[in-house]
């Protein structure tokens, strides 16, 4: 077949370049970035965020509740995201000057609308399910190139919550080292993959924490009146007060309490888990910047209880990514409640703190295309390894 012998033909190559897309919890904006890969390294090319327009950004926050969510607009989103996707990897293409001819696969995530790694009863099973939307199909129409997508699936029908999914890419970009690491991704979720020395793929533990950026944002946004999305490095919480007494009822969440393997989303930590704490903090009196610091020292503060209670060790290294990584008052209480890690980031290896989930789509990509095992079993739950992702041919 003329499809398959165009999929061979990419997967026998030694070197791939490899646009990768990523789209998160936050609901920024697009994550692109171009990579060579080969077995033995991944080397960043390009990269770039494409911020949504805000009405745009405010449809998908509206499918991410099920109260706001309409059956014809996840339909027609689907489509609107496909088409801001392969748009987004021309214009990076041509801001770089690399030929769109010369990518040889796309590794989109897609946008999270709803996640239930919980699963829900049909009959006598609990199934557990996931969306994401963000049409691969119009990618790969678009832009002319083979594309990966849809990653999670898989390993949900391995038994397994598909997620957390860059364990894999963690593994290949900064495994089998002398020191022991963690490389802890805050977006609008926390997660964290341990890398113990000399690890090997079956050694590896990782797991969503908690609220990343997700409540700051939100909480930001409502002190705001929408004006600001975020605590931009950490300045509103510099000036305040940590609340003791708040801080203790949120670390009492139960999702913080579950063991490994655990992944959750907006579901949780979403607009309305925000609502619920700034009611709570107003009622006590706080200053708006006594709850940002609040908020903030609650995800350092859940980061570094997870890695007391469900780390095999304090890695010797943390390596630091995603947007939470710039916030400076996020990160100096993250060195107060974890003094003995030497704490680094994804920067100092060279891969932008922002490019770094992007970069680990185009790894997952190109395992799939190899026919590579891409999902860790210890770490989603899942019953065997299997590999992930779903290729549509150019």
């Amino acid at each position: 077949m003329i499809v398959s012998s165009g999929i061979r033909k990419i997967a026998s190559k030694d070197k791939m370049r490899i646009a990768g897309l990523m789209s998160g919890t936050s609901v920024d904006g697009v994550d692109v970035a171009v990579v060579d890969i080969t077995k033995q390294k991944a080397n960043l090319l390009a990269f770039d965020v494409f911020p949504y327009p805000n009405a745009l950004r405010s449809e998908i926050l509206r499918l991410c509740r099920p109260e706001t969510a309409l059956l014809d607009n996840i339909c027609h989103y689907n489509f609107v995201l496909g088409e801001v996707f392969a748009k987004a990897i021309i214009k990076l293409c041509n801001k770089s000057r690399i030929p769109l001819d010369s990518i040889d696969l796309v590794g989109s995530h897609g946008q999270t609308i709803y996640h239930n790694p919980r699963g829900k009863r049909y009959g006598k099973t609990t199934i557990r399910s996931t969306l994401q939307i963000g049409e691969p199909s119009v990618i790969a129409h678009r832009t002319g190139i083979t594309t990966v997508a849809d990653f999670r699936p898989r390993d949900m029908a391995a038994g397994g919550e598909g997620a957390p999914l860059v364990p894999y890419a963690d593994y290949i970009l900064f495994g089998r080292n002398r020191s022991s690491r963690a490389i802890q991704n805050i977006g609008g979720i926390a997660n964290v993959t341990f890398l113990p020395r000399f690890c090997k793929q079956d050694d590896i533990v990782a797991f969503d924490i908690g609220p990343g950026n997700m409540v700051i944002d939100g909480i930001t946004r409502l002190i705001s009146g929408n004006i600001r999305r975020f605590d931009s490095g950490g300045k509103m919480a510099a000036q305040g007060t940590v609340n003791k007494r708040l801080l203790n009822e949120m670390l009492r969440h139960p999702f913080l309490k579950r063991r490994p393997p655990k992944s959750t989303g907006r579901e949780e930590f979403g607009i309305s888990f925000a609502n619920k704490i700034y009611k709570q903090a107003e009622e006590k009196g706080l200053a708006d910047t006594d709850i940002v610091a609040t908020v903030t020292a609650f995800t350092a503060k859940s980061i570094a209880r997870a890695y007391s209670k469900f780390l095999p060790t304090i890695p010797d290294e943390i390596i630091l990514c995603g947007g939470g990584s710039r916030n400076n008052t996020l990160v100096e209480m993250l060195r107060c409640e974890l003094p003995d890690a030497k704490m680094c980031s994804t920067d100092d290896f060279g891969i932008s703190v922002d490019a770094k989930e992007a970069v680990s789509f185009a790894i997952l990509a190109w395992a799939t295309i190899k026919g590579l095992t891409n999902n860790v079993p210890g770490v989603t739950g899942a019953d065997w390894p299997v590999v992930m992702g779903k290729i549509i041919p150019a």
